[in-house]
This record gives C-alpha cells, sequence and structure tokens, in this order.
C-alpha cells in the first residue's frame, strides 16, 4: 500500500526489486491534497444525495392552489417608507433599527 509522507514529500511503495521512491513539492502535496479533498466530498455528497431521496418524500406545490407562506406581519421594528411620492400606497417597509454600517 503506498503511503504519502508530506514530511519528506516522499511516496515508497513496494516494487519487484525494491522500494520505490517518487519525490514530489509541497506544490504537489497541496494539489494532490485538493483534488483528493473535492474527490472524497463529491463521493460523499452523493451518497447522502441518495440517502435523503430514499427517505424523504416529494413535494411539490400545487401551481393551482395559493400559497399557504404567512403573511409579513410588521413590528414596531419597521416602518413604512414612501417608493412614489405621486401614489401613497405604494410603499416597502423597512427596519427602523438597522445599524448605521
Amino acid at each position: 500500500m503506498a503511503v504519502p509522507n508530506y514530511t519528506y514529500l516522499k511516496l515508497k511503495l513496494p516494487g519487484p526489486n525494491g522500494v520505490i521512491t517518487v519525490s514530489g513539492t509541497f506544490e504537489q502535496a497541496y494539489v494532490s491534497s485538493r483534488e483528493y479533498f473535492d474527490l472524497a466530498t463529491t463521493a460523499a455528497n452523493s451518497a447522502e444525495l441518495g440517502q435523503l431521496r430514499a427517505t424523504t418524500p416529494e413535494c411539490r406545490p400545487d401551481p393551482g392552489k395559493p400559497s399557504q407562506a404567512p403573511a409579513f406581519v410588521p413590528t414596531d421594528e419597521t416602518k413604512s417608507v414612501s417608493v412614489d411620492d405621486a401614489d401613497p400606497t405604494k410603499t416597502v417597509r423597512v427596519g427602523s433599527k438597522l445599524s448605521a454600517k
């Protein structure tokens, strides 16, 4: 079994005529680690997605029915701001306790 050794950046594995040693650089070590991480992440995400699909019932909203989302309820921390001076019914509610940043 090949075992990467980042301390010396050498890969040693048994060969037919003795130990085979492959030298590398820090850049190669980083690129290899990053590629392995990306591959492992993709594999884990694919497995998790399969499990989620198997355990989660399919649910799609009916476009013919109105949304059941709750309506926005303004609180004391919001205020109404006019968007169009010609039409006072066009307003937007914004937070009144926003930081100066």
